[in-house]
């Protein structure tokens, strides 16, 4: 009877699907589990063997987790949108749905091979309407809110029309823009619907504004800083450049705080944290005003050293601030402009990474010096940040190193205002360690009690006040891109109107292109059908907007991390067409237990979901205000990679060990045409590429030897290992166990095919544990001691493991238990059918039909786990080694209930030391009970 793993999986695959194994119910008689995987997006390439790692390792622990007696909860679904199908789509004419369903059947065959316990009944994709109805349905949620600083929450918007209606918004304390001129309850009543309009966008949470955005033209859209490689577009790498645009944009500046305290409660990677961390980055200081010599303007700077402000001795804006062009003169006109120019091409995290490029432009205009009323020069330089602070730095060569760097480079002044310090070659940057000097009233204090002194004064001057400033700034919510999320939105007057939420979702229209219209409008202006009826609540053709009742609909669409920020909690009633999801549940599901993903989900997906998840609290719709209890960053698997080597300016290539002093050209070369002994198939290599089909190769000793090199997984280096090949050759079952053997979860590791051959036959030494005279059979007699130690060593060794997440150690312990058990030539039914569970998790198909042979008719995943039991591990008898005079003759094996005179007697009268004797008596016979026997004497 013979390990038929393919005909053994693809029933298996085919029966958890017919009869729904690992569907899950929301029962309230039983504790809840809730694993999750990072939202995948399916590509035309499809998985490779890196893709599953997390995807294994969470299906290990919700399997682990059905047998502890958990309801389970492990849905999987799709982040369908995306910019690769709009490019196809722009690239081919094929609309991006036939791409996107294309990919996802590629995947789901890709992931129902593996054999995850996926509960499927509960997929959403966030390119089904069904789905981004709920999207559209939060984003105005957000639209009528506001943050209430007081409450510090959010708050309907009426609560705030009602303030404005009783005192106006002299106290209102809430997250808004930086500029809101008073008014009082009167100026309200007094203003048209329009100015209220503008007023309460200045407040909601979601809001129209003019933001500095990174533009791609060869695109056509805008794309986050995550999407941004070394100055290029990742997709593409295309020139990115930074232009004003009105866009969408989420507030979440107004949950700052809450964002950072929300991590001390949350078991996420310490690295994870700190990375949010700084994105969010907190700081204290001071608001201070500089007046500009000959205009009424001021520059506001956010400082988090007030107390080093005698030592400015320039000023330096961003090349966007909005007073550049106000106060450049005519003599710096062209060079100004010049440097703007330019500095538009580099992203600003290119600009926050350089930090050896030392540029900007002398304004020609002064600042005045708050305390002194010294002129200050003004600058513009790319190291100072629009959207950072407010876009200007109170420069203090003295304190900061980029700002000393200018100064010397500039040759700017550079006032020393720490006392006994040298700042000849560097600045003084240890800010607990300095003494203020040269700074009037300040002189002689100490870093604290200098800031205590310079906020109390700045704020009785009137012209400053102390502040808590976050790096954290609003997120862009707007794409100019078609395949998205469609905003639930329609301009009445330019201002705009959310559309009732029985009337949603607002569909996708259809499209001749996918690119901007000639005149630079989104995609969306190519659709003739997109303007909306407010009399039917319809979308009708663009030709009647000039009717009275009809209005033009956004053109943007929603950023990619709109459909993901609260998928988890779609997931727990995706089928609800009347809530976002029902309170029944997600009372009972609450959050997840276990989160799976990529460390490159830091900011662009975990902060925004946790900003939306702190939202829905507030709001009283989610029950939590974290969504993810635990957090695990998978590592990576890397591949090997193979490189050819052509010769410089020659269509010739060299052997890896006989390039000696050539100069050569290093090529990928796919792996497919490697094989184990680094050997490349020339033939195959040839026919790969036409430019390549007449190439010459110098071998050594008859073979072309190919270079090696770990590198990221990837279509792009040609090391790709597509995981259906390993699962057509070896099975999933050994996919799995070797994915997890590899290493460590959270760390990275490469894939090496040779070595799932070791996998594979343990699976088939398993198998014949339960095989008997070519049948399968198993005894109904009693184990033996050994035989239950190991079972029981393995149960507890696995439990730990997995507590652990240390599901590379199992791998071994299972080797080593099928090791000994065939060794004991064991085939007992109290044996196996608890190491049948034991390895599920790990290996379900072939622990399904060892559970079906065994004669049970139910899937082996609704079985409870063994239960470990101690005893079974405690020693009953010792081995003692027995020695005389120091030297150990032979061993014993006695119980170790016995008292030491019994060991004496039971020694003394052995044959083999009557023999070591030879009729004397010892004088001394030491005995520690456990550990050792000797005679002396």
């Amino acid at each position: 009877m013979e390990y038929n793993f393919r005909e053994i999986e693809a029933n298996w695959q085919k029966y958890w699907a017919e009869n729904q194994t690992f569907k899950a119910v929301n029962n309230l008689n039983k504790p809840k589990f809730y694993v999750l995987d990072m939202f995948p997006y399916p590509s035309g390439a499809g998985l490779h063997v890196g893709h599953p790692l997390g995807y294994i390792a969470s299906d290990i622990y919700a399997r682990y987790k059905r047998h502890k007696g958990f309801n389970v909860l492990h849905p999987q679904g799709y982040d369908s949108f995306g910019l690769p199908a709009e490019q196809y789509a722009i690239q081919t004419g094929q609309h991006p749905a036939i791409t996107t369903e294309a990919n996802i059947a590629t995947y789901r065959k890709q992931l129902d091979k593996i054999g995850f316990s996926f509960d499927w009944s509960r997929e959403v994709r966030t390119s089904d309407p069904n789905y981004y109805k709920w999207t559209q349905w939060i984003f105005i949620q957000l639209f009528n809110s506001w943050y209430n600083k007081t409450s510090n929450k959010a708050e309907d918007i009426s609560t705030l029309i009602s303030v404005f209606e009783t005192e106006g918004n002299k106290n209102v304390k809430a997250a808004c823009d930086e500029e809101i001129e008073q008014f009082s309850s009167a100026d309200w009543e007094n203003y048209t619907e329009e100015e209220k309009q503008n007023i309460l966008l200045k407040y909601r949470l979601t809001f129209l504004s003019e933001a500095e955005v990174n533009w791609c033209p060869a695109l056509g859209t805008v794309l986050a800083n995550d999407e941004i490689v070394n100055g290029v577009s990742e997709r593409g790498g295309h020139t990115v450049v930074r232009k004003k645009m009105m866009q969408w944009s989420m507030r979440i500046t107004a949950y700052a705080q809450r964002l950072l305290d929300g991590l001390a409660k949350i078991d996420w990677p310490q690295p994870l944290k700190d990375i949010q961390t700084y994105w969010i980055g907190r700081s204290e200081g001071a608001m201070v005003s500089f007046n500009i010599d000959g205009f009424k303007d001021k520059i506001e700077v956010f400082t988090t050293r007030p107390d080093t402000i005698f030592g400015v001795s320039f000023m330096t804006l961003a090349p966007e601030h909005e007073l550049v062009s106000k106060i450049t003169t005519p003599e710096q006109k062209d060079v100004v402009e010049a440097y703007i120019k330019a500095t538009s091409k580099r992203s600003e995290l290119e600009r926050m990474a350089d930090v050896k490029t030392i540029s900007g432009v002398f304004t020609g205009a002064y600042a005045l010096h708050p305390f002194t009323g010294k002129k200050v020069q003004i600058w513009i330089g790319d190291y100072v940040l629009a959207g950072y602070g407010t876009g200007a730095v109170m420069a203090v060569p003295c304190g900061d190193e980029r700002d000393y760097a200018f100064a010397k480079h500039f040759g700017i002044d550079i006032i020393n205002i720490f006392d006994g310090v040298d700042i000849s070659e560097e600045a003084f940057t240890d800010k607990e360690g300095s003494v203020i000097a040269n700074s009037d009233f300040l002189n002689g204090l100490p870093y604290k009690k200098a800031m205590k002194t310079i906020i109390y004064e700045i704020e009785k001057r009137g012209f400053g006040y102390g502040k808590i400033n976050y790096r954290l700034r609003d997120a862009v919510f707007s794409r100019q891109r078609y395949w998205g999320e469609p905003f639930p939105v329609y301009y009445k007057n330019g201002l705009p109107q959310m559309i009732d939420k029985k009337h949603l979702p607002i569909v996708l229209p259809e499209v001749e292109k996918y690119l901007p219209t000639e005149d630079g409008k989104p995609p969306l202006g190519n659709a003739t059908t997109w303007a909306w009826n407010c009399q039917t609540a319809a979308v009708v053709s663009n030709e009647l907007i000039d009717n009275v009742n009809i209005f033009p609909l956004e053109l943007n669409t929603m950023p990619g991390w709109a459909g993901s920020s609260s998928y988890f909690n779609r997931y727990m009633d995706p089928s609800n067409n009347d809530e976002f999801v029902s309170k029944e549940a997600v009372e009972y599901w609450q959050d997840v237990d276990l989160y799976i993903g990529g460390s490159e989900h830091a900011t662009g997906h975990l902060l925004y979901s946790r900003f939306w998840q702190k939202f829905l609290f507030d709001k009283g719709i989610l029950p939590v205000d974290e969504y993810a209890k635990k957090l695990i960053n998978q590592g990576m698997i890397t591949g090997t990679s193979a490189f050819v080597y052509r010769v410089e300016g020659e269509n010739k290539f060299v052997s890896k060990g006989l390039i000696g002093d050539l100069k050569v050209q290093p090529i990928h070369s796919d792996v497919s045409f490697v094989n184990g002994s680094d050997e490349l198939d020339i033939e195959a290599f040839k026919n790969w590429r036409e430019e390549y089909k007449n190439a010459e190769f110098i071998l050594e000793d008859g073979k072309y030897i190919v270079g090696r090199e770990v590198e990221k997984m990837s279509k792009s280096k040609y090391n790709v290992v597509n995981p259906d090949q390993i699962c057509e050759e070896y099975g999933a079952d050994s996919l799995r166990l070797f994915e997890m053997f590899l290493g460590p979860l959270e760390q990275s590791k490469p894939w090496k095919t040779s070595g799932i051959s070791g996998v594979y036959s343990f699976l088939k030494k398993l198998w014949k544990l339960y095989i008997v005279d070519g049948e399968f059979k198993v005894s109904d007699d009693e184990p033996s001691k050994e035989e239950l130690k190991t079972l029981h060593k393995t149960i507890k060794k696995v439990e730990e493991d997995i507590a652990n997440f240390s599901f590379n150690t199992s791998v071994s312990t299972f080797m080593i238990a099928v090791n000994e058990l065939t060794a004991l030539k064991c085939n007992k039914r109290a044996i196996l059918e608890p190491l049948a569970i034991i390895i599920e998790p790990y290996a379900p198909h072939i622990a399904e039909e060892l559970w079906k042979n065994l004669g049970h008719t139910t899937s082996v995943s609704t079985v409870d786990f063994p239960e470990f039991k101690p005893e079974y591990l405690v020693e009953s008898t010792k081995v003692y080694p027995v020695s005389f005079n120091g030297k150990m003759r032979f061993t014993i094996e006695l119980s170790l209930d016995l008292s030491v005179q019994e060991i004496e007697d039971i020694v003394m009268a052995h044959e083999k030391t009557q023999e070591q004797l030879q009729g004397r008596t010892p004088k001394k016979v030491i005995i520690v009970p456990g550990k050792i026997i000797n005679l002396v004497g």
